[in-house]
């Protein structure tokens, strides 16, 4: 097992397929781009597969999601979710993806064995999409969510960050038009991972000032917390509406600041260059891609990659005064 010395068990392996993006978020990166990994860097789709084996048969990963940057660009990755989905035991897989060119994929991700998705969605305005992401692109992030959905890709989880000022009018807007369709919709407390490192916290809209907003609209109810588990979302009933398959309406909270769920994670992170990060906040990576290279057996990767899940610190440090933003940003971590 992977186990920290608090007593945390990772199962859960976030695998970014590379630090590309084909949106330039305000909140992510820089118009211009960040530089992107040079190609001989990245692991190679055998590499990739690999270590996901030696995780599942070795560590005791149950769970494989696919990331980015923008994971759609990763060439091959229908055949990687096929090569994770033909594992024994057989990880449950999802995708992380801003839903640009998932309509057109969904069909071969979902042969593949992809269980399902989760898209980022910000706005339903397309002046503001463009304001936010820099690219004209709604309107294939919405044909993306509802190509994902006919393909069975489902639940289709969709990820919200509001923003002050810019589109924190848009949390009852956007949970009606996720439950019309039968998304399941989670807000997330913008976190600390931009490339130009410019988060401040008195401009994050908090979980609290979230809830708020919707029950401005909506009347919530919380869910039995005793089944959340290492979920990050506090879930909410949304009285008096139903998906359309009939199931009563829910909306998640994830707030990673002012929340923090540290106590009960289950993740563990492998970035596109083959490095294991145990906390998405962590400075230290340890590095499987130079053992790869060398020779090394799937008994020493497994080795070092125990080693680097043990010493994970019990929660990310953001409220501690000296909490240090990690040097690569959320687009070369992996969500």
């Amino acid at each position: 097992m992977l186990e920290d010395s608090y007593g945390r068990v990772a199962t859960d392996l976030r695998v970014s397929l590379t630090d590309r993006c084909n949106l330039r978020c305000s909140y992510c990166m820089p118009p211009e781009g960040l530089e992107w990994l040079p190609k001989p860097e990245l692991l190679t789709d055998d590499e990739v597969l690999r270590l996901i084996r030696v995780g599942t048969t070795h560590l005791g990963i149950t769970e494989v999601r696919f990331t980015g940057g923008e994971p759609l660009l990763r060439r091959g990755l229908p055949g990687l979710v096929a090569g994770t989905t033909a594992l024994t035991p057989r990880p449950r897989t999802a995708l992380t993806t801003n839903g640009i060119g998932l309509a057109r994929m969904a069909p071969a991700l979902a042969e593949a064995g992809l269980d399902r998705v989760n898209v980022s969605l910000d706005t339903l305005r397309h002046d503001r999409f463009e304001k936010l992401a820099r690219r004209r692109r709604l309107q294939d992030v919405l044909d993306g969510m509802a190509g994902a959905a006919e393909a069975g890709l489902t639940p289709v989880k969709v990820n919200a960050v509001l923003m002050r000022g810019i589109n924190d009018d848009e949390a009852p807007d956007l949970l009606r038009y996720c439950i019309e369709r039968g998304y399941e919709l989670r807000f997330i407390e913008q976190m600390p991972l931009d490339a130009q490192h410019g988060w401040r916290r008195d401009t994050m809209v908090t979980a609290d000032e979230i809830l708020a907003r919707l029950e401005a609209d909506f009347s919530l109810e919380a869910a039995d917390a005793d089944t959340r588990g290492s979920a990050p979302a506090e879930l909410f009933h949304v009285r008096g509406a139903r998906f359309p398959d009939g199931e009563r309406a829910t909306v998640g909270v994830i707030g990673s600041v002012t929340r923090p769920f540290c106590g009960a994670c289950d993740r563990v992170r492998l970035t596109a260059d083959g490095q294991i990060r145990n906390c998405l906040f962590a400075r230290e990576e340890s590095d499987l891609r130079a053992l790869l290279r060398g020779g090394a057996s799937d008994e020493e990767i497994a080795e070092r990659w125990t080693a680097a899940v043990a010493t994970k610190l019990p929660g990310h440090g953001i409220n501690d005064p000296s909490f240090l933003q990690p040097a690569r940003p959320m687009s070369a971590i992996g969500g």
